[in-house]
């Protein structure tokens, strides 16, 4: 079994990180504010759902469910607004252990709660803007590294291309 982060001599492991070592590791807080959508567990994915830097669409026996830039969500649609997405840089190993547990250990201590998600690359924790500064705080207080996404690099990930 594989721990978040190798064991290294000047490894720093702090309390509340579930025996991780959290030394270098970087969280990006992406731009934009965030919705989860529930839609009827036969509805088509809408267009809307799968547009911006970040979205995430789950289908279950029971929901559709749809994060995405709540700017797109259109008016009707039963959502809980208001949520920034922090990214585990990555890409992190299937094999790793911990990885959540040493984000979430910190913010619960906090009185803040989350919604995670994962994807093939890595895993993401979303939590309500009004306590993000908290949490940022919070991560940081246990040896994370949180960088800001600018423009610049929303842009490009998302893929734009700008002519001279």
């Amino acid at each position: 079994m594989i721990s978040w982060l190798d064991r290294r001599e000047d490894a720093t492991i702090r309390p509340g990180t579930h025996g991780m070592d959290t030394k270098g590791r970087t969280l990006s807080l992406l731009p934009d504010i965030y919705a989860v959508c529930r839609l009827d567990r036969r509805a088509p994915v809408p267009d809307w759902a799968t547009r911006g830097l970040f979205s995430s669409v789950t289908r279950t026996a029971a929901e559709l469910s749809v994060v995405c830039p709540d700017a797109l969500v259109p008016a009707g649609v039963r959502k809980e607004s208001g949520w920034r997405v922090l990214m585990v840089e990555g890409p992190l190993d299937f094999s790793l252990t911990g990885v959540l547990a040493s984000l979430t250990g910190p913010l619960a201590r906090e009185g803040i709660s989350v919604f995670a998600l994962s994807t093939y690359d890595t895993d993401y924790l979303l939590v309500k803007q009004e306590q993000c500064e908290k949490a940022l705080q919070a991560l940081r207080a246990a040896g994370y590294h949180v960088a800001e996404r600018c423009s610049a690099q929303r842009e490009e990930d998302a893929g734009v291309v700008r002519r001279k």
